[in-house]
């Protein structure tokens, strides 16, 4: 109890330290020192709770679906600490839950809802010990630092099978290397898809990545693609199939970047996000819920009053202008928010941010699997920046979109965008991860938005 006590104190310290010295957010420091002093500190943090723990994971989607999960059991009363700031690694969770102990080191809280980093996956289940799990999808995603999907999607099994006997795996039926997993489990999962071919497309992008069935190898046959090869797909050898989804939805509708509607085992569903990809988040997140016993009703009627996370279409006014940023950090991210942008939202203003820090990845050669060519003779202005800005705008020169000249400075971008378009416009922020902090930490700078620790 002395170690645990101390080590919530040097964390929380931390932290402090962090934010004052505006050196961060205090959102991962504070779990490398506590569990420099007790490395069970998690352990006996997530004991605490008095409810359990949701652990999330996934390619892409998984802050803004922990913050809908927060969000709900928050509107029920519930106590809930979260590492809300996207710090995903087995440190950035212990900070979070550090931050919400107390003095004498016990968390005082009901929930904890956790987003994990794929390759962390196996470790947090261990230390968290989850009620349920949430696996949103596998799409290719740093390669330089992962492999492979084959390789993290057996991690992911080996973790889900190391779950207690009462917990429950939550998956995603439409992504064939989720359904590979989850079909391999020991204790049958829950799970959730889309079911409207109006949405959906009948050919996979050419960034797919899950083409190929995995018991047999050969090519899937898809009957409907809704987010890179997310879908309705089966081997045409009979050896492998999408599974029946537990609870489904239908009858979706997409207004750009400012809302959907869909029904979710008949409860009408409406939230103030945008984006097909968003359908799987908050499907998911429903999902979720009902594992862990929130009414259907309850939770539809929340959701109208959620608000996105820093990143996530968050929206920032600036000199006039209206930016929405939007995380895109692969292939199959970048392609759905170009097509929500620019198919739904009718977008013609666009910053695109590409950055190769350890956290975006430093192999940035999959902007080649991006449809950019999206933006051909829709797009009025187009401003490739980050420190890859350079690489962006040779990618959009052979997409034969016609850009600005790269800026590798954040506020240089922002300078001309507002030298490019009029007040009352509207521009899509489109960035990798750390491009993404960068144009915020401008804005911040500048009086336009808060810090996303403080978000």
């Amino acid at each position: 109890m002395i170690r645990k006590t101390a080590a919530v104190w040097a964390g929380k310290a931390t932290g402090t330290l962090s934010r004052i010295t505006r050196r961060g957010g205090g959102t991962t420091l504070p779990g490398d020192v506590a569990r420099a002093i007790d490395p069970k500190i998690l352990t006996e943090l997530a004991s605490d709770l008095t409810h359990g723990s949701i652990v999330i994971t996934g390619t892409n989607g998984k802050t803004t679906t922990a913050r809908i999960v927060s969000w709900l059991l928050e509107g029920a009363g519930h106590r809930v600490v979260s590492n809300r700031a996207g710090a995903n690694l087995i440190f950035g969770a212990t900070a979070a839950a550090l931050n919400r102990a107390g003095a004498n080191g016990t968390l005082k809280a009901d929930w904890g809802v956790f987003e994990i980093d794929e390759a962390s996956l196996p470790r947090a289940i261990k230390e968290i010990q989850p009620r349920a799990t949430l696996v949103m999808n596998l799409f290719r995603d740093q390669l330089d630092r992962y492999g492979e999907l084959e390789s993290i999607a057996k991690k992911i099994e080996q973790a889900l099978n190391d779950m207690s006997e009462n917990a429950t795996a939550v998956l995603n039926a439409d992504d064939p290397r989720v359904a590979e997993i989850g079909l391999d489990l020991k204790r049958k999962p829950l799970w959730y898809g889309l079911e409207d071919e109006r949405v959906a497309s009948k050919t996979l992008p050419h960034a797919a990545d899950a083409r190929t069935c995995p018991r047999c190898g050969a090519s899937l046959i898809f009957e409907a693609v809704y987010v890179g090869h997310d879908g309705v797909y089966r081997c045409p050898n009979h050896d492998f199939a999408r599974p029946q989804p537990d609870i489904k939805a239908t009858d979706i509708e997409l207004h750009g970047f400012d809302s959907l509607a869909m029904t979710v085992e008949g409860t009408r569903i409406e939230m103030p996000l945008g984006g097909l990809y968003n359908c799987y988040n908050v499907l998911a997140s429903f999902a979720a819920a009902c594992s862990l016993g929130l009414d259907a009703k309850y939770v539809a009627e929340r959701l109208k009053t959620f608000k996105a996370a820093f990143g996530r279409q968050e929206r920032i006014d600036f000199r006039g202008r209206h930016l929405i940023l939007v995380l895109s950090k692969n292939p199959a991210g970048f392609n759905e928010a170009l097509r929500t942008a620019v198919e739904l939202a009718r977008g013609e203003n666009f910053i695109i941010g590409l950055n190769d820090r350890k956290a975006d990845g430093t192999d940035v050669s999959w902007i080649w699997d991006v449809d950019f060519e999206q933006l051909q003779n829709r797009a009025q202005t187009v401003i490739p920046a980050g420190v890859r800005a350079y690489d962006l705008t040779v990618r959009l020169k052979y997409a034969a979109v016609n850009a600005k000249e790269p800026q590798t400075d954040p506020g240089k971008a922002l300078d001309e965008l507002v030298r490019s378009t009029s007040e009352g416009d509207t521009a899509y922020v489109l960035c990798t991860y750390t491009a993404m902090l960068d144009i915020r930490a401008e804005l911040v700078r500048r009086g336009w938005a808060q810090p996303y620790w403080e978000t």
